[in-house]
């Protein structure tokens, strides 16, 4: 950020096809800002209005709000005279008033997770001139209600004090309407509007101790201080942490001039997309409601109508609405009002184009004018991420590199989660229907409070509608269901943003949140009972859906091949068994970068043989119990090898300290000296010299093969064997024999001697061979300082960042999460260093490795293979690192072959 010093301006106007910024300004305008003076520009149908930056955010934490405002007085006064003079009304004005609208705007989209307050200027005296400036008195005492509502709950603090609660405001609304006997705000009469902005204020009086503020500059500065506030608001950091947003980054605040959908049966207010958010679909398609202001559409307390006829009668056969009462009771505004919808989907056409992007608009139709109040690139799911990339590009919109970059690699993770499986959903339960809001499929039990989505490790989120308080929960949840709400509602565009299951707009719902129950047609579903979502479709199924595997088609397949074109760095996988080796080899995986050994000796029928050889005191003894493993892990090498032909598998020899095998439990370990004709008091000896103080850092790695060379010759053994075998078979198999922990050359020389005399010895019995490498783990902070030494001998280099991570910060990763988080909280780190390398210091050590191993072997093979080799930022660092491949898990190889092309584009532009 500048210093305080050189911040020279601080508002930015925008309005009247001009404006003092552009979309390229999103950092300090927030991409709000940014994009209404972009639109501006343009020639799109703007409200004019003002950006104050998010430097000023970052001036307001550090200064507080007296200093603030005192920096900002002169500048938002000149721009409100700017906005009074376009209108031709003034700001406070008792006879011909202006309103406003104050809206956060961070660069980034955080849909719902800050604060908005509308019609912003009035009080008793306002609300009037207001009345009689449009001669709609009802306009007048609605949008007042509203405003005290909004500003109640953004500024003053008005919430429900218990989960269980509703909103207060909304609680004097629902005696209004029991009282009254009716169902929709637009039913209150103009004296029913009255009382409800009394009881407004009489609510806020009792809850503050004070009385609604009637000034509307104090209103105003009050909400820029709110909008202010709310970056640092529980949902906010909530929502920034999840995505890896900077703290520092602050939002902008944009005070734009009111336009009113609510003013009567000639006016609305809606949310539209140029493409299907969902799938991907190039359809124009989004909501919108007549008499009503925006916050209607995105809250879900009305179930909003569609813009085009073909959305609507999709709609009408989700909803099982005849075609003749769709278009009476639920016309689409192509259908109502053609001339609005010929404009809107003119803008919508003008500004795809200029974006390049599918676009999320918000727009306000006043009394037949038709507004834009926001576009914005729309939040998808990962299919429509991927499908409309693709579709741009056979548009000739973007290029393939663009398209590629396009892809936020994380949410490829979306198309990687099981489906249901067809045979299965033939025979499933639906007993209600909603909209499909975001596809997926979504199996869990029913929990009616997002504070208790944790509760069990399948949820759905069951709510009436969800607000942005319930974003923890909506994250942790497999699926959220809603009774109310459109294609529109936050839980829809949540939900999409985060790639989860989504069905809104149910309304065979009845939910009870005190009672905790959900009823349909007279079925009652209690917490803890299990359902499933089909997001594809809208449908709520009874109990349990058996699931399928995904697969790569389509224009998923299409996205991988291109990254193929591009990048240079390899893709291998973790894989500790050849269903794994399968499932990375049908994402693409290039090889195997990580076969652990270890996890193959817990198995029921091996884990007696290994507590054998553990357990004896001879080498004889341990000989003979590794005799009985010996076949075992060769079938195992030779399905992993098979299922890997013709590429590279790097094997890891056994790594994790001997206490791990042996029983701790007494009758256990009763069994086990029965078995070996020992006395109980021999194994629980030997249980007990088997712990340590701190077995990460004991004797593990190749400390165990040099104390005990019989593992590493049998683990040699079975690995050359494996890949001989399958020559015999005519099947190529690649191994790379992976010696762990090494911190001195002097232990990989004693390990690398037994492997390769081992070696010699069988191609010496079979009279035959194979090509191997010996290579090592660099996962000691020693070894990465020694690399030039280490490689000398050996012949790759796998840097292994879990235990590195550990190891430099000095972290016990079993321990971390007693501080880690709070670490977080505190911004003492910004991402937690074992999800995300850490490249200032554990990076510099995997540089350092990496350049000195190479500077005495120049084709030295390097990898990586720790959990950071599928994370995308960590992946761009091993790139620039000159890695020839990272490794991840099988689920995560089309998120890494993506980074890898990712990394490769940005440095070639």
């Amino acid at each position: 950020m500048e210093t305080l010093e050189s911040i020279k301006t601080r508002v930015y106007k925008f309005g009247n096809k001009s404006a003092d910024g552009d979309s390229t300004m999103k950092n300090l305008l927030g991409g709000k800002g940014a994009n209404l003076a972009e639109m501006s520009k343009i020639g799109i149908p703007v409200p004019p209005g003002f950006t104050i930056t998010t430097d000023v955010c970052t001036e307001y934490n550090l200064l507080g709000k007296e200093a603030v405002v005192n920096l900002l007085t002169n500048e938002v006064e000149a721009s409100i005279d700017t906005i009074e003079k376009s209108m031709g009304a003034t700001f406070g004005d008792k006879e011909n008033p202006l309103l406003v609208s104050v809206r956060s705007g961070a660069r980034v989209s955080m849909p719902g997770m800050m604060d908005t307050v509308l019609n912003l200027g009035l009080n008793d005296e306002v609300v009037i001139g207001l009345a009689n400036k449009t001669k709609n008195e009802r306009f007048a005492w609605d949008s007042y209600r509203r405003f005290i509502q909004m500003y109640g709950g953004v500024v003053l603090g008005m919430k429900p004090e218990y989960k269980e609660d509703i909103d207060p405001f909304e609680e004097i609304i629902e005696a209004l309407k029991h009282k009254r006997d009716i169902e929709l705000d637009t039913d209150f009469t103009i004296q029913d509007l009255k009382d409800l902005v009394y009881d407004f204020k009489e609510a806020v009086k009792k809850r503050t101790g004070h009385d609604f503020p009637t000034n509307p500059w104090d209103q105003l500065w009050g909400a820029i201080i709110a909008v202010f506030n709310s970056w640092n608001g529980d949902r906010a950091v909530y929502y920034r942490n999840m995505h890896g947003y900077p703290a520092d980054w602050g939002t902008a605040v944009n005070v734009q001039a009111m336009v009113y959908g609510n003013m009567g049966n000639n006016s609305g207010t809606g949310v539209c997309f140029t493409r299907d958010a969902g799938t991907g679909e190039n359809v124009f398609n989004g909501e919108y409601l007549i008499n009503a202001q925006g916050e209607d559409v995105v809250a879900g307390v009305r179930t909003p109508q569609q813009i085009t006829k073909l959305g609507s009668e999709r709609w009408a056969v989700l909803a099982k609405v005849e075609e003749d009462e769709r278009a009476e009771n639920y016309p689409s505004l192509e259908e109502l009002m053609p001339t609005i919808y010929k404009e809107l989907n003119g803008y919508q056409e003008t500004l795809e184009k200029h974006y390049r992007d599918m676009q999320d608009m918000e727009f306000t139709m006043q009394d037949g004018k038709l507004w834009i109040l926001q576009t914005r690139n729309g939040k998808r799911t990962g299919f429509a991420m991927v499908k409309i990339a693709m579709d741009l590009l056979k548009e000739g919109l973007i290029n393939e590199k663009e398209a590629l970059l396009r892809i936020e690699p994380n949410k490829l993770d979306e198309l990687l989660h099981p489906i249901f499986d067809p045979k299965a959903l033939k025979n499933a339960n639906v007993i209600a229907q909603g909209l499909p809001a975001s596809p997926g499929a979504a199996t869990g039990k029913i929990v009616f409070f997002a504070d208790e989505a944790n509760k069990y490790k399948n949820s759905i989120l069951v709510r009436i509608e969800t607000s942005p308080e319930d974003l923890e929960g909506m994250n942790i949840a497999k699926g959220i269901l809603t009774a109310r709400g459109g294609m529109t509602s936050h839980a829809a565009v949540v939900a999409r943003g985060m790639g989860k299951c989504c069905v809104s707009g149910a309304g065979a719902l009845k939910i009870n949140y005190k009672n905790k129950t959900l009823t349909v047609d007279g079925h009652e579903y209690h917490d803890g009972d299990w359902i499933s979502l089909n997001g594809s479709t809208g449908n709520i199924i009874e109990g349990k859906v058996a699931t399928t595997e995904p697969e790569l088609s389509g224009e998923f397949a299409k996205i991988m091949e291109l990254t193929d074109k591009y990048a240079t760095m390899q893709v291998r996988t973790n894989a500790d068994s050849p269903n794994d080796a399968k499932i990375a080899r049908n994402f693409g995986a290039q090889g195997i970068g990580l076969t652990r050994t270890e996890h193959m000796f817990f198995e029921v029928d091996r884990i007696k043989a290994m507590r054998e050889m553990i357990l004896s005191d001879t080498v004889k003894g341990r000989k003979e119990a590794l005799k009985d493993l010996l076949p075992m892990q060769r079938d195992d090498f030779e399905g992993i090898f098979e299922a890997m032909e013709g590429l590279p598998v790097t094997v890891r020899l056994l790594d994790p300290p001997l206490h791990e095998f042996v029983p701790h439990q007494l009758a256990t370990q009763k069994d086990l000296a029965d078995d070996m004709h020992i006395s109980l008091e021999a194994v629980k000896s030997k249980v007990a010299e088997l712990e340590e103080f701190n077995p990460m850092l004991g004797h593990r790695g190749c400390r165990l093969g040099i104390t005990y060379p019989e593992i590493t010759e049998m683990q040699a053994r079975a690995i050359i064997e494996a890949a001989l075998n399958l020559k015999e078979k005519g099947i190529e198999a690649k191994p790379e024999i992976m010696v762990p922990l090494i911190g001195t050359l002097a232990e990989f020389e004693n390990q690398e001697k037994i492997i390769r005399d081992t070696a010699q010895q069988i191609f010496e019995e079979r009279n035959d061979s194979i090509e191997f490498l010996v290579g090592t783990m660099i996962e000691i902070p020693r070894a990465a300082l020694l690399a030039d030494k280490i490689a000398q001998r050996a012949d790759f280099f796998s840097f292994g960042t879990n235990d590195l991570t550990q190891m430099t910060f000095g972290y016990s990763r079993d321990d971390a999460g007693k501080f880690l988080p709070i670490y977080l909280e505190k911004g003492i780190l910004k991402v937690d260093p074992f999800e995300v390398l850490d490249q200032e210091g554990v990076g510099q050590l995997v540089k350092i490795g990496t350049e000195r191993g190479r500077s005495i072997k120049p084709d030295l093979k390097v990898g990586i293979c720790g959990e950071h080799g599928g994370e995308p930022s960590s992946v761009e660092f091993c790139y620039q690192t000159r890695m020839n491949y990272v490794s991840c898990s099988p689920y995560r190889v089309p998120i890494a072959r993506l980074a890898s092309a990712q990394a490769a584009i940005k440095e070639s532009l």
